[in-house]
């Protein structure tokens, strides 16, 4: 079963993930996971990345900082 734990916070695809899994036992393809959890991070990053505004950090480092730490991946 893919079960996602030790997080600071929850996504709301790791929510997901984890209602199915828990309610139905239904089988998800644990590679579509990871890229919908890839397409969510890069979302989450550049939502930071666009707040700090255009001269900060041209390499986004700041926002994956940010992701790393909220989200404890």
């Amino acid at each position: 079963m893919y079960k996602i734990t030790n997080m600071a916070q929850e996504t709301a695809l790791d929510w997901f993930v984890n209602s199915v899994f828990a309610k139905n036992g239904l089988i998800i393809y644990a590679e579509l996971i990871e890229q919908a959890k890839a397409m969510e991070k890069e979302q989450i990053m550049k939502a930071v990345y666009d707040s700090m505004g255009t001269n900060f950090d041209p390499n986004m480092g700041r926002a994956e900082q940010y992701y790393n730490e909220t989200y404890n991946k």
